[in-house]
């Protein structure tokens, strides 16, 4: 069955149908990673985008239970050069085109992704529906162009209560601005004592929760949309230790005074090359972002910049200069991706025990 892909600069692929049935619309973006098509469909991250992967084969091992990020994935629609019609792996349960159906998530295959990617990086992320052949194209086109894409992507996918991931270690407060499961796997990994909480929540309610630290997690959309947890990092900072990863990068540098931008096409594969401005060492990371933090803007803060990107020279990574903090913009749970940056779940763990450490010798020296 045949089926397009309209952009809202007029272009049309047609390809084949696959998955779902339904015609959504969504901001339809690129991923450069060579494998990691699970990880990738189910991040919640690209909550209400479309997402097309540049590796030319997607679903030769299947879908697994295992390897997902979140329980439902929050993606509009998938476009892809070939998907397999029959996986072969050990782990595989079902299809990508059965999976698909099951979470009413469409897919289009057949179509020139190289072409598409290139459309892409030359005018920026574009809106774009997948809908059936019949479809008028004219209309659908001017229905696009007067659609605005929704800004609660976050409250879509955040937690709506709280819940805790038991451990022995230390107590760190998960904030879930869409979280990936793999940050949870690599507190869990490390037996910290995990609440995770909404979006949403109010200091006052974490420090209710007597965390050892905090972590500000990944997420979907425009960071000046969540502006609940500015005004909440803002109130707990130098309270308790952090460490925010991705959109938590992004609002903790707007909570310091800092801003940020829309990127022309963002980042989006699993091999950033990435610089420690400090160790001056290079890692090579997983990323999934179309905002970053202005670099100029940083100079008038109290954080310092200690990452960035080499291919463009965005800001990657910050830290307080004052509080007990740092975020940085990639993925050191790298799902999918390598794992050269996965030391700095321990980091924070260090910088936890560090500050639990100067807490106690200040309160003696108030005490005597």
């Amino acid at each position: 069955m045949k089926r397009q892909l309209i952009l809202e600069d007029g272009t049309i692929f047609i390809g084949e149908a696959f998955g779902s049935d339904s015609e959504k619309t969504g901001e339809v973006v690129f991923n450069t990673g060579m494998t990691g098509y699970q990880e990738i469909l189910s991040d919640p991250s690209y909550c209400g985008q479309i997402v097309t992967l540049t590796y030319p084969l997607v679903g030769n091992y299947g879908i697994n239970r295992d390897d997902f990020e979140s329980i439902n994935p929050a993606i509009s629609g998938f476009v892809v050069k070939e998907a397999a019609d029959f996986p072969s792996n050990w782990r595989s349960g079902m299809s990508l085109d059965e999976f698909f159906k099951g979470k009413n998530i469409p897919g289009i295959s057949g179509i020139d992704t190289r072409k598409l990617t290139r459309i892409i990086r030359h005018y920026g992320t574009l809106k774009g529906a997948i809908c059936s052949i019949d479809k008028n194209a004219a209309e659908v086109l001017q229905q696009l162009k007067a659609t605005v894409l929704p800004t609660d992507q976050v409250k879509r996918v955040s937690a709506k209560t709280a819940y805790p991931s038991p451990g022995r270690g230390k107590r760190v407060v998960l904030v879930d601005f869409g979280m990936k499961h793999g940050i949870l796997r690599e507190l869990n990994d490390r037996d910290c004592d995990v609440i995770v909480v909404p979006y949403n929540v109010t200091a006052r309610e974490i420090l209710s929760l007597n965390p050892d630290g905090i972590m500000l997690s990944n997420g979907p959309g425009n960071p000046k949309d969540v502006g609940e947890a500015i005004e909440m990092i803002r109130d707990i900072q130098g309270k308790v230790p952090m460490f925010g990863i991705c959109l938590g990068h992004q609002l903790f540098a707007l909570a310091n005074g800092a801003d940020t931008e829309k990127m022309k096409f963002g980042h989006r594969g699993s091999n950033h090359p990435v610089k420690d401005l400090k160790s001056g060492k290079i890692a090579l990371t997983s990323q999934n972002h179309g905002y970053t933090v202005q670099a100029a803007s940083v100079g008038r803060t109290n954080l310092e910049v200690t990452h960035i990107a080499l291919n463009d020279g965005t800001v990657e990574g910050l830290r307080h200069k004052q509080f007990p903090a740092f975020t940085v913009q990639y993925h050191p749970e790298a799902s999918p991706g390598p794992v050269d940056a996965n030391y700095l779940f321990d980091e924070f763990l260090t910088m936890i025990e560090t500050a639990k450490t100067e807490g106690e010798v200040t309160c003696q020296n108030v005490q005597i």
